[in-house]
């Protein structure tokens, strides 16, 4: 991913908001900015704002207040078609009526190019999703994800710089889908193509993106990469929605630099780092991924017990449910390999968990 200053504003919103009402705010005073050939996840649940962004991106839908600019140049005011910016949509959106050659000669069409290159270009867009011997057949001929690649090569024909996708693969299967996730990803890092995608499914942000926004309620509530994502969630919602999350509820005793020592409801002590919550006094939650808990809990900090309500083989590692300290949701994942620990529905356990794995944030 490119981070030097001068194309780090390739797309910019500035100050931007929508409201279909006029009175309430879908999206609330975005500034944010792309960086060209970056490839950028807004990632968040459905009526977050994501897909209202990506429109007016697009310019189907119009900023109420703000401005958004393209390689410098304000945009607010140009049509959807003088954007030069490809489309990919979950419904394809290819012309039923259309031979596939038709469909990706379209866009060449429009803007006025001979027919000879039109060809040659055609002809290229197919052979980078791999489907260079379906140019006479008709969309219904052809799978969902046959359809979803026609429709990918469409919007990349023209060579556009910005590229914006809106759940592209979400009617397709799973391995169908994870298959075309690593596939869009390599194609990115082949074309340099700077890419805004649009998913609610964070495991497919986490796989393809170099930083992902996340939304809620019109605003962003971290834009990072994805492995700071997952490792350091700035809030309590960050921490829930993207991977799993164990939460307990305490109370901040007090905070020192770094650290902070907090009481849970049950008067049980733990130490977190002090990363988005108050002073003492101050209530808090705890977040604890489930791959960090220890079984037996070792030489861990953060030592206590939990009673063990529910076990699922899931092959390569072992979903433990325990009730710990009044949280029955409380989730351990258990590698399944030789010698580890096994443990029984009923059982009561001994865990543990590190400071630094723990992390005190807004309530």
């Amino acid at each position: 991913m490119s981070n030097s200053s001068d194309n780090d504003q390739f797309v910019e919103f500035d100050g931007v908001q929508k409201s279909y009402d006029g009175e309430t705010l879908v999206v609330i005073d975005l500034n944010l900015k792309i960086g060209r050939g970056e490839f950028l996840t807004l990632l968040g649940p459905s009526g977050s704002g994501k897909t209202t962004c990506l429109m007016m991106l697009a310019g189907f839908e119009t900023a109420t207040h703000g401005e958004i600019r393209l390689g410098g140049k304000p945009i607010n005011n140009i049509p959807p078609h003088r954007r030069g910016i490809g489309m990919v949509f979950q419904n394809y959106a290819l012309f039923p009526h259309m031979t596939v050659g038709e469909n990706l000669s379209f866009p060449l069409e429009v803007r006025n190019l001979p027919k000879s290159e039109r060809e040659l270009k055609v002809k290229n867009a197919l052979d980078m999703v791999q489907m260079g011997g379906f140019y006479g057949r008709r969309p219904a001929q052809l799978s969902g994800g046959q359809q979803q690649r026609i429709a990918l090569a469409r919007a990349l024909v023209f060579e556009p710089e910005l590229v914006l996708m809106d759940e592209p693969l979400g009617a397709l299967d799973k391995q169908l889908r994870e298959h075309m996730q690593l596939e869009i990803k390599h194609l990115h890092e082949r074309l340099g193509v700077t890419v805004v995608y649009v998913t609610h499914d964070q495991s497919e942000a986490l796989t393809m993106s170099d930083r992902i926004a996340v939304f809620n309620d019109g605003v962003i509530q971290q834009l990072s990469v994805p492995d700071d994502l997952y490792e350091r969630p700035e809030n309590a919602f960050v921490a829930q929605f993207i991977g799993e999350n164990n939460r307990l509820s305490g109370t901040i005793e007090h905070v020192d630099g770094a650290y902070a020592s907090v009481v849970l409801d049950d008067g049980f002590r733990n130490r977190a780092l002090a990363i988005n919550c108050g002073g003492s006094g101050s209530r808090t939650t705890l977040s604890i991924r489930p791959e960090r808990v220890v079984i037996g809990g070792g030489d861990q900090a953060n030592m206590t017990e939990g009673d063990v309500l529910e076990l699922i083989y899931l092959g390569d590692h072992i979903r433990c449910r325990m009730n710990v300290h009044g949280n029955d949701e409380f989730v351990l994942k258990l590698p399944n390999t030789a010698g580890h620990d096994r443990l029984a529905v009923g059982e009561r356990a001994m865990i543990g968990w590190a400071v630094e794995d723990c992390r005190a944030l807004d309530a």
